[in-house]
């Protein structure tokens, strides 16, 4: 296919409408809310905090200017890839996959599914962490007795569902992994904190219970507690 019928196709389908986009004051809304969620229940204070936070913010920006507001991942693949379906959708699987409609609203759902389950783990976590804190002791019990950072395991699972399995754009795909990476360092910075403030006790815990991902056969353990 040459160059002229290639720039064609791709006018025609810069002319089409793709439904559920264009609302960019739903995209404003929700990124403020996303926003305001991160920084009240992160609370970045270090720097470390606030890089790491900072790309979780880039994330949340990404994912939800090209939901709600243009879809920029498919006009990309579209104009550079060849990317040719006959009823082209906003979602990037449901397009790829020819499944219109019927394909996003399943990955919408299982989206959902990791997103609020991965919000659940990271609010629990939350609050017990804040009432050890409070106590001044260290916790090792419910979701700390399965993973030592269940905050964080909690927000992987709910920014892999939302990111890459609801709503897949080049920015989340690629961003998705450098969040973990940042928060594996963070982790790590955090620890060696803890260690200097309990000591042996800390060092007995890491040794016996993983960083972010339970043993085998603890997952349902972790949604459910």
């Amino acid at each position: 296919m040459n160059t002229e019928q290639n720039e064609k196709r791709y006018q025609k389908t810069m002319t089409e409408h793709i439904a559920h986009s264009g609302a960019w004051g739903v995209a404003l809304i929700v990124i403020v809310v996303a926003s305001w969620f991160l920084c009240r229940y992160l609370a970045p204070k270090t720097w470390k905090e606030w890089a790491s936070a900072g790309v979780v913010q880039a994330f949340i920006i990404a994912l939800y200017a090209e939901m709600y507001g243009f879809p920029l991942t498919i006009y990309l693949l579209v104009r550079f890839f060849d990317l040719d379906q006959t009823n082209l959708n906003a979602n990037l699987w449901s397009t790829l996959l020819g499944f219109g409609e019927t394909g996003m609203m399943i990955s919408m759902l299982l989206g959902y599914v990791l997103l609020f389950t991965g919000i659940g783990i990271f609010l629990e976590g939350w609050r017990e962490l804040h009432r050890a804190r409070k106590e001044s002791r260290l916790v090792t019990d419910r979701l700390y007795g399965l993973v030592r950072h269940p905050q964080y395991t909690g927000l992987f699972i709910a920014l892999f569902g939302e990111g890459v399995v609801h709503w897949p754009t080049i920015f989340s795909v690629v961003l998705f992994p450098i969040i973990v990476l940042a928060y594996f360092l963070l982790a790590r910075s955090e620890e060696r904190k803890v260690v200097e403030q309990f000591g042996d006790e800390y060092r007995v815990y890491r040794k016996r219970v993983p960083m972010f991902i339970p043993r085998w056969g603890q997952w349902r353990k972790l949604v459910s507690t």
